[in-house]
Parts: structure tokens; C-alpha cells; sequence
């Protein structure tokens, strides 16, 4: 009997969640945002958004399908998910809410997916200056370095910008111009997540790859050149999952 509480209590050692009780916040635009927080598709902060409703607490992205995963299949590690995406967002918007929807959130993982907006907004600019990309890494090594400062133990899980010529996009002129820059960008957050030890997401080269796959319309995986459709969205999913590391 003695050898048999002792195998068991070993066994309970053994299984005991290593990571019980984690925060996981998801932070960017659109992509993210899912309209979270039944906000209709709107850019509405976070102050007002519904932060009760569980039919909409997570919105419909890639983020919704990574809570559900991990919360569905471990609930004995009781974790706790918040999307804080926001549609239309800019690096520069990420900095002016980062205290109240990434420091004050205290999480343990950070999942940042940003990029595609800031390419955007220089491009319906007058676009007098080349886009400055020293000054957008540097910022962002910046929002990075605060919530190092508030956690030190904080896992970052760093998602690559991307885009693709379906859909509407398909009638842009700016194509090959936003496409390059979009691309210069995820390549500065690869750079950075080397640098900061962070998970990679290369969400570029996914779709890439997906594009070249047979389907019955060029809108399979993204329907208007930014945004995924639920398969793109699955995709991101997996490989949030398969290298975030949680």
C-alpha cells in the first residue's frame, strides 16, 4: 500500500499543470480584433466594448480559435485569454493604449500581430518621404522593452505582417509597392523576435504558401487582400499553436 500512494503521488508530480493559470493577451488591428467585445466591426476602444458577453469575448479571428483550443482541450490549466485587436490600428495606436490594454492586462504571454495598417496610412499619404522603417522598429522595440520592464519573465510571441493581390486588392494600382513594403516590415519583426529570444509566426510566408494551393476562387484564404477568410484564419491558428511555445 505504501508503494502505491508513493507511485500515485509521484504521477501527481509529474502531471501538475507547469504553467497553471497563464494570461495570454493578443494585441494588433483588425486581423486580431474579430470584433471582439461585440463591437460591431467598429474601431471602439476597450473602455467600450462588452467585457462580459461570452458570446462575443473573443470576437471570430485566429485568436478566438487559439483560446478555444488550448481552453477546450486544457482546462486544468485554467487559462485566461483577452484580445485587445482593434480594427484599423497603426503602430501609433498600439502606443497610446499600451498601458491600459498590455501593461495593465498583466499577462504572461504577449501575441503581437501589427503592420499592414502603417503601410496603409503611408500610402494614402502624400508619401513626400520614403516610409520610415528605423523609426517604426524602433518603436516597436520600445512597446516591447516596457512590458519586459513590467514583466521580466514575459513570452512574446511576435506574428509577421502580410498581404495578398485577392479580392478587391486585385484592383489596387499600389499593389507591388504595398506588397514590398508590407514584406520590409515583417522582415524587421523576424529581426526583432531573433533579437528579444520572441516566438516567430512568419504569417507571410503561410499565405505564400496557401495561395498556391488549388481552390475553387482566388478569395479562399483572404477575401480582400488583408483579411482572412475562416480557413486563413484556421491557418494562422495552427501556427500560433504549433510555435508560440505555451
Amino acid at each position: 500500500m505504501k508503494q502505491m500512494i508513493i507511485l500515485l503521488v509521484g504521477l501527481i508530480c509529474i502531471t501538475a499543470p507547469a504553467n497553471s493559470g497563464q494570461r495570454i493577451l493578443f494585441i494588433g488591428d483588425s486581423i486580431t480584433d474579430g470584433g471582439w467585445g461585440n463591437s460591431g466591426g467598429t474601431d471602439a476602444p476597450a473602455s467600450e466594448r462588452n467585457l462580459w458577453d461570452q458570446n462575443h469575448i473573443y470576437g471570430h479571428s485566429y485568436m478566438f480559435l487559439c483560446a478555444a483550443y488550448y481552453q477546450g482541450n486544457f482546462p486544468e490549466q485554467a487559462y485566461e485569454f483577452f484580445n485587445r485587436g482593434i480594427s484599423g490600428n497603426t503602430l501609433a495606436d498600439l502606443e497610446k493604449r499600451w498601458e491600459s490594454d498590455a501593461i495593465d492586462i498583466k499577462p504572461d504571454v504577449l501575441s503581437i500581430l501589427v503592420g499592414t495598417n502603417d503601410v496603409h496610412a503611408y500610402l494614402q499619404g502624400d508619401k513626400k518621404q520614403s516610409f520610415d522603417f528605423a523609426d517604426w522598429e524602433t518603436r516597436y522595440r520600445a512597446l516591447l522593452d516596457r512590458s519586459l520592464q513590467a514583466n521580466p519573465k514575459l513570452k512574446i510571441v511576435l506574428g509577421a505582417p502580410f498581404v495578398a493581390n485577392t479580392g478587391n486588392m486585385r484592383r489596387s494600382r499600389d499593389f507591388a509597392e504595398r506588397d514590398s513594403l508590407v514584406r520590409q516590415c515583417a522582415a524587421i519583426v523576424e529581426r526583432i523576435a531573433a533579437d528579444y529570444k520572441a516566438a516567430y509566426l512568419p504569417y507571410n510566408t503561410l499565405f505564400d504558401e496557401l495561395l498556391q494551393i488549388p481552390t475553387s476562387n482566388n478569395t479562399y484564404w483572404i477575401w480582400d487582400g488583408i483579411h482572412p477568410t475562416a480557413a486563413g484564419h484556421q491557418r494562422m491558428a495552427n501556427l500560433w499553436i504549433e510555435k508560440s511555445g505555451l
